[in-house]
């Protein structure tokens, strides 16, 4: 179900908008004319295979790249007669760390806070203040090449936020953390968004955009295949069923009676019922039950995962990985 096109003008009030966004290399065309919409203080989650242009949406949208056609708004700001406002509302973290090995986490803040134009005495606090907030001050004396990987994500958007963004593009925030450091990004970026904070995030962890994003587009062959919350989603795909399993024979025959479309297991004593998984679908099944005199000894709900949607709609290609561009 492709997301429907927006006609006239940019939507103002929104942190991030775009309208027949277009980028190519050569004949190879990255984006063909995506169009993007994302609400002040929500988290917006791109996906999409290897190579498809998240990576290069993201530089559009920071102004590291122009664009070749269509137009966006970034904070309120036009992206092509606005960039230097562009540029001072936002912050970026890419997939490869900014930060500097040779110096310490803290001469790694107070450079940031040069380049941001603040006063030595106000860089120092505001660099405290950060990485305080960030669990880093008892490495904040020692060189960032000691770091671990999550100590080193840590210090990068601690860095972002030297300059007080409101909008930041975390592209692949999370590539190469283990499990433990991977959760603490995502309770990092829910307290940036708790804060006001716009999140646009590309990852290659369909879990990670399932976690956090309010709104998710799935990118493939250059165009948003399907945009919306992850639920939404989850819906377009079929194979979603509800599966009824009974102790009692007698009970388990009666239920495959009563219910339609019903597919059974005789060795298990299990009924699956296709299902969308909403609520009003799953209080038909249990009425019919009810009005039936029939009581399951266990009931699930199964509905497709964002891998199931991500499959179906980039025609089975790799899952996400960081971008060729």
């Amino acid at each position: 179900m492709p997301a429907p096109r927006r006609g006239g003008a940019l939507q103002a009030a929104a942190a991030v908008s775009a309208l027949g966004l277009r980028k190519s290399y050569g004949d190879k065309t990255v984006l063909d004319g995506i169009d993007l919409s994302i609400p002040a203080g929500s988290v917006f989650a791109l996906l999409g295979p290897n190579g498809a242009g998240k990576t290069t949406t993201v530089q559009i949208l920071s102004t590291l790249i122009p664009a070749d056609g269509g137009q966006a708004q970034v904070a309120g700001h036009d992206l092509a007669s606005a960039p230097q406002a562009v540029r001072a509302a936002i912050g970026v973290t890419g997939q490869f760390s900014a930060v500097d090995g040779l110096i310490t986490g803290e001469e790694n803040m107070l450079l940031m806070a040069d380049l941001h134009h603040l006063s030595k005495r106000e860089g120092r606090r505001v660099a405290a203040e950060l990485l305080e907030r960030f669990d880093l001050v008892e490495a904040a004396k020692k060189p960032a090449s000691t770091y671990s990987g999550g100590m080193k994500r840590r210090l990068d958007i601690a860095m972002t936020l030297v300059g007080n963004p409101r909008i930041i593009f975390l592209d692949e925030p999370t590539t190469g953390l283990d499990p433990r450091s991977r959760h603490t990004m995502w309770q990092i970026i829910r307290e940036l968004v708790s804060g006001g904070v716009t999140v646009f995030l590309t990852t290659q962890y369909l879990e990670e955009a399932d976690q956090l994003a309010d709104r998710i587009a799935v990118l493939h062959d250059g165009k948003i295949a399907a945009e919306g919350t992850a639920a939404e989603l989850k819906r377009l795909i079929p194979g979603g069923h509800v599966r009824l399993r009974f102790s009692d024979p007698a009970l388990y025959r009666h239920a495959a009676a009563a219910l339609p479309e019903v597919a059974r297991d005789e060795d298990s004593l299990t009924l699956q019922i296709p299902s969308d998984g909403t609520q009003r679908e799953l209080r038909a099944i249990l009425d019919r039950l009810d009005t039936a005199g029939i009581g399951a000894d266990e009931l699930t709900v199964h509905t497709p995962d964002l891998d199931d949607v991500f499959f179906a709609l980039t025609g089975g290609t790799d899952r996400p990985k960081e971008d060729l561009r």
